[in-house]
């Protein structure tokens, strides 16, 4: 029998713009409320840095996750003020990387103030270990998944995202991804992009990283989920504590595998999703894992007014 209840999608790193969020701001308190509680949190104005940029700040890893977080889920608690007595709706509840922790915060395992100090900590622990470890990541487009995994045994290069099918990601040292970009092309990918990242993210360059994650960790409370979660890590349902701790510690270093995570939903009877945050990126990587299903992109302020 197919579920009427349909899941929650939340935006990943790369998604960010200056302007983003506005307007969800100027219309609606809840918000407004969720912009202010990061600026206090955060001890900046990280509303001013969404709204104004500038854009090299904005992107910064330590600056964007942070940001993207916070107009997620300021979009999420205008939506939800919007559907009041109707209950969280969803399924189930899912992130690309980065909104994996968005999607947490919406499903009730952190508040959102301690759910955006593990998310700037997490950044941090990101951005300093780019420095001991620089790298970088390319997206492979229309190259079949085996031939990838070969090129990167071959290369060094290591695989980070299984996006759609025809789009994955690979992560390393910049030599390895050289090399792994070459031999893609020669086995007959379409385009080989290299990505505007600080670093080798979903990566074994990570795994020092992920130890000083798993500490942060530990010191943030974690409580039941309301609805649950699918892990990028392992593309199932994640319930316990100790699960969403250890598979956030190995999201950091490991594959991120939303092509199974969204079929695992589909499987389980889901055909509507809403994308909450900026951009429109799950909902094209949808199109391509399943292109009869409906994507709802929540945004702006005429998304949330539409529902």
């Amino acid at each position: 029998m197919v579920n009427a209840a349909p899941a929650y999608l939340f935006a990943g790193q790369g998604s960010q713009y200056p302007g983003m969020g506005k307007d969800l701001y100027e219309a609606f308190p809840q918000s407004r409320a969720v912009f202010d509680k990061a600026d206090k949190v955060l001890g900046f104005s990280l509303t001013r840095l969404c709204f104004e940029g500038p854009p090299e700040e904005l992107t910064k890893t330590q600056n964007c996750q942070p940001a993207i977080l916070t107009v997620s889920i300021a979009a999420f608690e205008a939506f939800r003020s919007r559907v009041k007595g109707q209950g969280l709706r969803a399924k189930f509840m899912a992130g690309l990387s980065l909104g994996e922790y968005s999607a947490l915060i919406a499903a009730g395992a952190f508040t959102f103030e301690a759910g955006l100090k593990l998310v700037r900590t997490r950044a941090e622990i990101m951005d300093e270990a780019t420095r001991r470890h620089p790298g970088t990541m390319a997206a492979v487009l229309d190259l079949d998944i085996e031939k990838v995994k070969d090129i990167c045994l071959k290369s060094g290069a290591e695989i980070a995202n299984i996006n759609a099918p025809g789009q994955i990601v690979i992560s390393g040292n910049k030599e390895a991804v050289d090399k792994a970009t070459q031999m893609c092309v020669e086995a007959g990918a379409k385009r080989v992009i290299e990505l505007e990242v600080s670093g080798a993210f979903h990566s074994s360059l990570m795994f020092e990283a992920s130890a000083e994650l798993k500490q942060a960790l530990q010191n943030t409370p974690i409580s039941a989920l309301l609805v649950p979660v699918v892990s990028n890590y392992t593309a199932s349902m994640q319930s316990t504590a100790t699960e969403i701790e250890q598979n956030l510690v190995y999201q950091l270093y490991k594959p991120v595998r939303w092509v199974e995570s969204m079929q695992y939903m589909l499987s389980q009877g889901v055909y509507k999703f809403y994308e909450f945050g900026p951009g429109k990126v799950l909902k094209g990587l949808m199109r391509r894992i399943d292109s009869t299903v409906e994507v709802i992109n929540i945004e702006k302020k005429e998304d949330i007014l539409a529902e």
